[in-house]
């Protein structure tokens, strides 16, 4: 999800669009027999993620793509209340632990204290491109573990980033040395329309060309589509692992291991990458995950990755920091996989099972938007042992809707073993990434007791 194309639009529409009314009807959902949908929460603006409390309280991330303001909620059996609003669009995730809440919003993580006081723990992350630093998980010996974005869509800044004019110098950079390849991509020179064209290398500020063969990139702590840890108090910050595209959400196994969800590269840009899947990896400690010229295990030079009217993708590194892991599950290309958790609850289906929210791409052809149908806006079941990856919750007629599932960003199960999913706002056909307030949801999947 390019947050920084969302910000640009909303900022443009979102005094132009009329606000509507959402009517919800969760029989336009299917769900396997047996369980049951009903809307849990509505009114809210564009909620991305969610955690409880010890208490049994919900805490809600309004990610602030509707309003501008994102805002972090309390739902509690007195109500819902603002704890906390003002931070920077977008804010992605919030985590929970001993009464401190973690706020993941641009370029900052925040902790909000037990008293209300709020505290930046780390700040000054690479979060000016397409996509930003993400929520943390925290580990059971009190380390925080974060994904952070690239700049780009495949590792070459273009006419495709919005954010371009505003942040003329940014660009990706690696986790690690590299080598490479001595490629380069030819577009108008928006910046300098003077001095078209304009001659752009890998990992490099628009213009910038890759000058030489056997070009030597130095890598930096604060890499793109890295994951980064830190004490709980943001103090003595690593660069872990490194070669993901957006390493949205991160989340412990009951066997203490580390899964992260990425979403994979678009048909975009200099170097449109046409078919990419989305992953779930399991971490390994200093690996390289294979972005930005593998896919699902693959280089992106197979034929597979071709766009249907570009040309075929070039590697960007003349040598690999590494072989990439292999991926736990692959999805679809444009499910844009998001926030997920493990069921731990016999009663509601197989243990240790993963389900995760396919929030859906917008797509881009010849400058036009519009919403993918087929893949995403639905809940998914992984098979952890497997791999295997099956539809759980979808609209009865494949699209996203109004009165079902629309934008699904998180799902968590609650203390009473249902399942609980954010579904962001309204997905308009006309303009896909622009967000009503006030159309924001809370669905609740659980099992019907016979």
């Amino acid at each position: 999800m390019d947050f920084d194309k969302i910000n640009y639009l909303q900022k443009f529409y979102m005094q132009q669009i009329p606000y509507k009314q959402r009517e919800l009807d969760p029989n336009r959902i299917s769900v396997p027999e047996g369980y049951q949908i009903e809307v849990f929460a509505q009114g809210l603006n564009a909620p991305i993620g969610m955690v409880f409390t010890e208490t049994g309280d919900m805490l809600i991330a309004d990610s602030g793509l509707a309003t501008m303001n994102p805002q972090v909620l309390r739902m509690s059996n007195s109500g819902t209340e603002v704890v906390a609003e003002g931070f920077n669009v977008p804010l992605t995730g919030i985590n929970y632990k001993n009464g401190h809440i973690y706020v993941s919003h641009k370029g900052v993580v925040t902790v909000i204290n037990p008293d209300g006081t709020r505290q930046d723990i780390i700040s000054g992350l690479p979060s000016y491109g397409d996509f930003s630093n993400n929520r943390v998980e925290i580990s059971n010996d009190e380390k925080i573990y974060f994904g952070q974005g690239t700049a780009t869509n495949s590792g070459v800044v273009g006419l495709d980033n919005s954010w371009l004019y505003e942040y003329p110098f940014f660009y990706d950079i690696p986790g690690s040395y590299i080598i490479l390849n001595n490629v380069n991509f030819e577009t108008n020179n928006v910046l300098i329309p003077a001095m078209s064209p304009a001659i752009t290398g890998a990992f490099s500020p628009f213009g910038v060309p890759n000058a030489q063969q056997h070009e030597v990139k130095a890598g930096r702590l604060l890499a793109s589509g890295s994951v980064l840890s830190a004490n709980l108090d943001g103090s003595n910050i690593e660069l872990v692992a490194w070669g993901l595209r957006n390493p949205f959400y991160m989340k412990f196994d009951n066997l203490n291991r580390l899964i992260i969800s990425n979403q994979g590269m678009d048909a975009r840009g200099s170097r449109p990458i046409a078919n990419a899947l989305d992953e779930l990896f399991l971490y390994v400690p200093g690996a390289w995950y294979g972005w930005p010229d593998y896919s699902g295990g693959e280089p992106v030079t197979m034929p597979r990755f071709t766009p249907v009217r570009g040309r075929k993708p070039e590697l960007l590194l003349e040598t690999i920091p590494s072989i990439p892991p292999p991926p736990t599950a692959v999805f679809p290309t444009g499910s844009t996989i998001m926030g997920f958790d493990f069921n731990e609850t016999v009663d509601f289906g197989p243990i240790g099972d993963i389900y995760i929210a396919c929030f859906g791409r917008v797509r881009y052809e010849e400058f036009t938007e519009y919403v993918q149908s087929g893949v995403g806006h639905r809940i998914m079941r992984v098979n952890v042992l497997n791999g295997e990856i099956l539809t759980f919750a979808i609209n009865k007629s494949g699209f996203p809707e109004e009165a079902g599932l629309s934008r699904p960003t998180d799902v968590v199960f609650g203390p009473d073993g249902a399942m609980y999913i954010t579904d962001m706002a309204v997905a308009n056909i006309e303009l896909p990434n622009v967000y009503q307030p006030n159309s924001g949801v809370i669905w609740k999947i659980s099992k019907i007791i016979s």
